[in-house]
């Protein structure tokens, strides 16, 4: 028989009660209680016992990757023994519930409703031996994922990462597909309660699992010799994109395209700050401004209530540009000669500065103070005005389709190499020609033209300007959905925004937990991959050099032992 050493099992042991403690307080604090209320499974799963389920999963995973894959009882034990140990913790505070009902004098969020949802209804120690051995076996089976082929992980993770989205998002789904008619009743036996059907599950899972075999047995076929796309069928693709973000609108319904508003401007918002940021490598934490100047002209020109102008927002959206192109100007001529940590502070100052400005009394008569500019003028084309969410939501698909277009072109201009350029060594880029001030303001005028045409659009989509909502959680979100989807790509921009302001959007009903969710996921992002979601090719480079570097050095390796046996030998 095999002896495993006591560090392993006290490791396994230490992980499974900080996983525990984990999954305790998020009870103790209400975020169990508060998510239980959307379903994954009805009937099966809700969204609060995931978050228990997940503590278990983390737990389990971490104890056997540290115990290693050498053997299969060794993981499959160090899974088992930490899942336990969760299981043992959250059984634990069921019985302390159970025991002092009192407890909610000190602790208000442990609630007769959390008890139950601990206990499954059952006696206290039963639900404590049911959390033991439910919590062993679920890590059981997380070590026995370790001993699996990647490809198989890979697809069995996609599969229950897909049913858990779909499940979270079966409320917006069954109201979506309720409109489909004779589709949607067909439909109807995918969901069960707040969640899916058991069916539903089954069903999502097994088509992702067969997308993923589509995509490795086949896809590569496609591909041309050369491995780069055909013009023809880029043009294929892109016209089936732009078809289906043109039928987005009556498919999803009034409060998805609201969502993809908010989605919208902070794409365009991101391709103006990665082009700062990404592609320059010119720390801005206050974009913000930008987006305020371009909203607040906007009202200045178009708004009866001023009574300075009355033009339309057409008219008026050439001179926001250029207002908000000169702002990025004066911006960045004080700063040519200030770098990093220094750049950021002086360009967040430039943000709560333009706040503060709009705030005052001084500018009273031309922003309206702290109660805003009202009545900002709409677009319209003709007879067709863009006056609600679904109307604009087109209006910004061509904006960042525009400004999108333009990104590309810049990145693989001269102009966007220089940047790339200056990105990576200033005092190297200077020595090879590169005209530093006319490239770091060229930088900055473009972001802020990007940021003005997206205050234009927000402007005319609440049909006013407050300086409430140009705080600095702006240029902060905005600069976390590039890091997030990548810095210095463009479709890591979309990807970014959809991850980080389009999600939040539709969990709004769990109130501030959300924003809780939403750190957490930054904090993995950043552990684990830190190029982003998806990441440009020199990014991913740069993040991956040591590992390049430790890879070609075992590679190297090997011939030296060999030459030294041939010598000893000889």
């Amino acid at each position: 028989m095999r002896s495993y050493s006591a560090p392993v099992w006290q490791m396994a042991l230490k992980l499974g009660l900080i996983g525990g403690a984990v999954a305790a307080l998020l009870a103790l604090i209400g975020m169990v209680e508060v998510f239980n209320q959307r379903a994954i499974i009805g009937g099966v799963i809700s969204m609060g016992q995931t978050f228990l389920g997940l503590a278990v999963l983390l737990s389990a995973y971490a104890a056997a990757r540290r115990a290693g894959t050498q053997t299969r009882s060794t993981a499959l034990l160090a899974g088992a023994v930490a899942g336990a140990a969760v299981g043992l913790v959250i059984g634990g505070l069921a019985l302390l519930m159970a025991a002092w009902p009192d407890l909610r004098t000190i602790l208000i969020n442990a609630s007769p409703t959390l008890l139950a949802l601990l206990t499954f209804g059952q006696a206290a120690p039963v639900a404590l031996a049911i959390w033991i051995v439910a919590g062993g076996l679920l890590g059981a089976a997380t070590g026995a994922l370790l001993l699996l082929t990647p490809a198989v992980r890979s697809a069995i993770l996609a599969a229950l990462g897909a049913v858990v989205l779909v499940g979270v998002l079966a409320d917006l789904l069954r109201l979506i597909t309720s409109a489909w008619g004779v589709i949607g009743q067909a439909l109807r036996w995918m969901f069960a309660g707040r969640g899916l059907s058991v069916a539903g599950a089954l069903v999502v899972a097994a088509v992702v699992v067969l997308i993923g075999v589509l995509r490795q047995r086949g896809l590569p076929k496609l591909q041309p010799a050369a491995g780069r796309r055909s013009p023809r069928q880029t043009l294929l693709s892109l016209a089936i994109s732009l078809a289906i973000l043109a039928l987005l609108p009556p498919v999803l319904g009034t409060y998805m395209s609201e969502v993809l508003d908010q989605v919208g401007l902070y794409v365009l918002m991101g391709l103006g700050l990665n082009i700062v940021v990404g592609f320059a490598g010119l720390l801005d934490l206050g974009y913000v401004g930008f987006y305020a100047i371009g909203a607040y002209m906007m009202g200045l020109l178009t708004s009866p209530e001023l009574g300075f102008f009355n033009l339309s927002w057409w008219a008026a959206l050439p001179i926001v540009l250029a207002v908000t192109i000169l702002s990025g100007v004066v911006l960045g001529i004080p700063v040519l000669k200030v770098r990093g940590d220094y750049l950021a502070i002086i360009t967040l100052g430039f943000g709560e500065m333009i706040r503060y400005l709009a705030l005052s009394n001084a500018l009273d008569p031309y922003t309206g103070g702290p109660q805003g500019v009202q009545l900002i003028a709409k677009p319209t084309i003709g007879s067709f005005v863009f006056d609600d969410v679904t109307k604009l939501y087109y209006l910004l698909l061509a904006g960042c389709l525009l400004t999108g277009f333009i990104a590309i072109r810049l990145r693989d201009s001269r102009l966007g190499r220089a940047w790339m350029a200056m990105r990576e060594d200033e005092d190297v880029a200077q020595a090879i020609g590169i005209n530093l001030v006319s490239t770091k303001l060229l930088a900055f005028a473009t972001g802020a033209a990007f940021a003005g045409l997206s205050g234009a659009i927000f402007a005319a989509k609440i049909g006013a300007a407050y300086p409430q909502s140009f705080h600095l959680l702006v240029s902060i979100n905005v600069l976390a959905l590039i890091i997030v989807g990548g810095m210095g790509s463009i479709p890591g921009v979309i990807v970014g925004a959809l991850a980080l302001v389009g999600l939040p959007e539709l969990l709004r009903e769990f109130a501030e937990f959300r924003l809780l969710v939403y750190g957490v996921v930054l904090v993995v992002m950043m552990l684990y991959r830190p190029e982003g979601l998806l990441p440009s090719e020199a990014a991913r480079r740069e993040m991956h050099e040591d590992e390049n570097v430790t890879e070609e050095s075992a590679l190297a390796q090997p011939a030296e032992p060999a030459i030294q046996l041939e010598r000893t030998a000889t």
